[in-house]
């Protein structure tokens, strides 16, 4: 996928100042020290990418292993065997900076037996400088920390600790730079996602992501087309746009651009069977989009809109700017135009100051609205953000009662939206084999709806139809439709 050919650069020469050239000098150059270091190694030296959070983690890190296939390194799935490891991080929630933690004690015993390894450390837990603190401070085995900003430097980062044999440490605290072209290795050969915009402007009372990934920028249109027309000339038949807000895409181009103007363009690239996209703020959930989404062949009939709340009190404290009454009319008018849609959300319970009259209007819209699924999470207090220092912390045994209401409903609410497909014919996308059964295929229908049938692993990366017979809750048994 790139269009810059690395072999033709000469690493003896000084770094190009322009990029994406300056990374392929950096690329050659790392590619030189890690020969020597396998010649003495007497093998080849592997790497492991683990990523925590979000699918814009997961897009930043298939552009880690791109990187670090073109210097050479082989994949390796278990860290503990692999001589680089790299942890892309999430800092939404406390218990994901633990689980970086923990991690890496387990790795400092590994890397005392192995000379040629390297710890990496990048993503948006990098952002929060106690963190890096506490990091060069009692992790002084770590070799590499760097952010969300400067991901695209991560070949630079690596020659630079490659020569200089000590810790680097390099954060930016913000950026308007967005560097096209560099090197990614899918993990589907058949779907990819697809960044449109990176940062966030709505400074959530509870969110510490518009502090680690920076203001809102968005990518040109130009780009993003050329991008999925060499993914679908690459087998591509399904692309996710991610940002995260896809909704305020284009505000900050030259030339301003609606979100609903770049899917209609995206919509006409030959060969692309599928689009989805996340995540959409209600705020900016517009009439020209739910239109869009009308009249498409190709976006998929599943919508991700995070309510958070049901109480425009609590909303209103969580600066989400929108009432209860504003999102059950956008749900009304989504609805009506798109009838088979499949809406899916997050909720926060617990928010500061929450009462059992604000979590019964939460259970409300749920009742109202009927997902077919909910991510729900206990409220998560991040240093840093306006709701950390809020008064009316709500008593956690309070939370755990509320959290399991609400999951139950939930459960039971999605068991019965999604059971209504059962006996009908579906398209699916054919992801994998099955994990627990190897004589069943794992697929996707447009709505999102996973759907297990037998077959064999020919089928993998096809839209194929597929009679759903059982649904079992969040996923359908199914039998592939053969051709008469």
């Amino acid at each position: 996928m790139n269009t810059i050919d690395y072999t033709t650069i000469d690493p003896s020469k000084g770094a190009p100042a322009r990029e994406p050239e300056r990374q392929y000098y950096f690329i050659a150059k790392a590619k030189e020290y890690l020969k020597k270091q396998s010649q003495e190694a007497g093998r080849p030296l592997t790497f492991c990418v683990t990523t925590f959070g979000c699918q814009m983690n997961a897009r930043d890190s298939e552009k880690l292993s791109g990187i670090l296939e073109q210097i050479g390194y082989v994949e390796e799935p278990d860290e503990e065997k692999a001589d680089f490891v790299i942890y892309n991080t999430c800092t939404v929630r406390e218990n994901a900076n633990q689980r970086v933690y923990g991690r890496l004690g387990q790795l400092n015993r590994v890397k005392k037996k192995n000379p040629h390894m390297m710890i990496g450390l990048c993503g948006c837990m990098m952002q929060e400088p106690e963190v890096v603190e506490k990091l060069k401070k009692s992790y002084r085995f770590v070799d590499l920390i760097f952010g969300t900003h400067n991901i695209f430097k991560f070949a630079e980062l690596i020659v630079t600790r490659m020569e200089s044999k000590r810790m680097v440490i390099d954060i930016w605290k913000d950026t308007d730079k967005i560097v096209e072209d560099l090197p990614s290795e899918r993990k589907y050969s058949f779907k990819s996602g697809v960044n449109i915009m990176f940062g966030c402007n709505n400074f959530c009372s509870y969110c510490i992501v518009p502090y680690v990934r920076g203001r809102e920028r968005s990518r040109n249109p130009e780009d993003i087309i050329r991008e999925i027309r060499r993914l679908v000339d690459d087998g591509v038949v399904e692309v996710m746009l991610l940002g995260q807000n896809v909704n305020s895409y284009g505000k900050t181009l030259e030339h301003p651009m609606s979100f609903a103007q770049l899917l209609m363009e995206i919509e006409k690239i030959e060969g692309l069977e599928r689009i989805r996209f996340m995540t959409s703020h209600p705020k900016d959930l517009s009439d020209e989009l739910i239109e869009v989404m009308r009249t498409s062949k190709k976006i998929c009939r599943h919508l991700h809109l995070p309510v958070q709340s049901g109480s425009s009190r609590i909303l209103e404290k969580m600066n989400r700017r929108y009432t209860k009454e504003h999102y059950l009319e956008l749900v009304e008018k989504i609805r009506a135009a798109v009838p088979d849609i499949s809406l899916t959300t997050d909720i926060i319970v617990g928010f500061p100051g929450e009462t059992e009259e604000d979590f019964l209007e939460t259970m409300d819209v749920v009742r109202k609205v009927r997902y077919d699924s909910a991510f729900t999470f206990i409220y998560s207090k991040r240093t840093g953000t306006p709701a950390a220092v809020m008064e009316d912390q709500v008593p956690a045994d309070v939370v755990k009662d509320r959290f399991d209401r609400l999951l139950k409903e939930v459960q039971h609410i999605s068991s019965e939206v999604c059971s209504i497909y059962t006996d009908t014919i579906q398209e699916v996308l054919v992801e994998t084999v099955n994990d627990h059964d190897s004589f069943l295929m794992t697929g996707r229908m447009s709505n999102n709806l996973l759907v297990h049938f037998p077959g064999d692993e020919s089928l993998v990366g096809r839209i194929v139809p597929v009679e759903l017979k059982e649904c079992k809750g969040f996923y359908y048994i199914g039998e592939l439709v053969r051709e008469s």
